[in-house]
């Protein structure tokens, strides 16, 4: 399944070519075994509140609850209130302004 994923807040592109995780292995995998995210790429993790590396936490209605840049390896960063997450390319979040309290649209392509 590919999602296209807009911050309508702020009126800008994610990602084009998003992938969701809904299952068990899916979610336990997410990106093991890739070296990056190539731009317009991305992956939402649901269901999921906790998380390693850089992410952004969203809850129930798709809003930004907090953003995690560049989590050191290792390290493990949670956000109680959260019911997903969204994992983008490095600089994506600064390119397009997305801030706590955004609302994200995410549409099936």
């Amino acid at each position: 399944m590919r999602l296209r994923v807009t911050n309508s807040t702020r009126a800008a592109l994610l990602a084009d070519r998003a992938e969701r995780a809904t299952r068990f292995i899916e979610r336990l995998t997410g990106l093991l075994g890739r070296a990056q995210l190539d731009a317009g790429e991305g992956l939402q993790i649901v269901p999921c509140n906790c998380i390693h590396t850089f992410f952004i936490f969203l809850d129930g209605a798709q809003r930004v609850l907090k953003i995690a840049p560049r989590t050191p390896p290792w390290r493990v960063i949670g956000c109680s209130q959260a019911r997903s997450v969204l994992e983008l390319p490095a600089g994506t979040v600064e390119k397009t302004g997305t801030r706590p309290a955004d609302e994200l649209d995410f549409e099936l392509c």
